[in-house]
């Protein structure tokens, strides 16, 4: 069916499909009327088993800087995204945007990770989670270190839940410090392709000692990959 911009609608189940085949929908800017699906030659994921988390980011993820929570105000975490912010004056987040992910976290496929201070909302990230695949979409931080520190706990949570692929789908200069890499587009797809047959668990809310060990086995293989951190 198509909308009155003469364009297919697109509708939750289009979106889940369109993942499964390797595209992610961006809109040009925040206040854009169209989706534009995307599969570009080279796509950006981070290694579950060589995620780099240093010994500064070690000690304030352990030292209860931030409260990190899941899934609590997954609308709060979109509107961050979205928000301009000083590194970028607009951002690909759109009303379809909004209506599609807000559609698609009621399902249970998207999920939020939240780093809270003194009871306000000050970083995050979102995506989506098919089979042992997690599609990171965004992440925003108003307080140092926030989105940092969300991104640390998604990484423990996607091991302690048997995931296998991250999908970050870019690389950029922030998410390279942690050892994301680019891919051919065909070996993505290869890696998609068993991902989505492997049945993982997103965990909101993980046993805080398995998790607590989940983070401490992550920077010790960081000790190990970096002899210089």
């Amino acid at each position: 069916m198509a909308d009155r911009r003469g364009q297919t609608e697109v509708t939750p189940e289009l979106l889940l499909r369109a993942y499964r085949i390797g595209l992610f929908p961006m809109a040009e800017r925040r206040d854009a009327d169209r989706l534009h699906w995307l599969d570009p030659p080279m796509r950006g994921i981070q290694p579950l088993d060589r995620f780099h988390l240093g010994r500064r980011l070690y000690r304030t993820v352990m030292g209860g800087t931030f409260e990190v929570r899941c899934d609590s105000a997954f609308e709060a975490v979109l509107e961050g995204c979205a928000a301009p912010a000083p590194d970028r004056a607009e951002t690909w987040i759109n009303r379809d945007i909004f209506r599609l992910f807000t559609a698609l976290f009621r399902m249970g496929h998207a999920h939020s990770v939240e780093a809270w201070a003194e009871g306000e909302l000050v970083g995050g990230l979102y995506g989506v989670a098919l089979g042992g695949v997690f599609i990171g979409e965004s992440m925003f931080s108003r307080a140092r270190d926030a989105s940092k520190a969300a991104l640390v706990h998604l990484v423990a949570r996607l091991r302690l839940g048997g995931f296998v692929l991250l999908d970050t789908q870019f690389v950029t200069d922030h998410l390279a410090q942690f050892g994301a890499l680019e891919i051919p587009r065909l070996e993505y797809r290869r890696r998609l392709a068993h991902a989505l047959t492997v049945p993982a668990t997103f965990v909101p809310d993980p046993d805080q000692g398995a998790l607590v060990t989940e983070i401490a086995a992550m920077r010790a293989a960081s000790r190990i990959g970096h002899a210089a951190d």
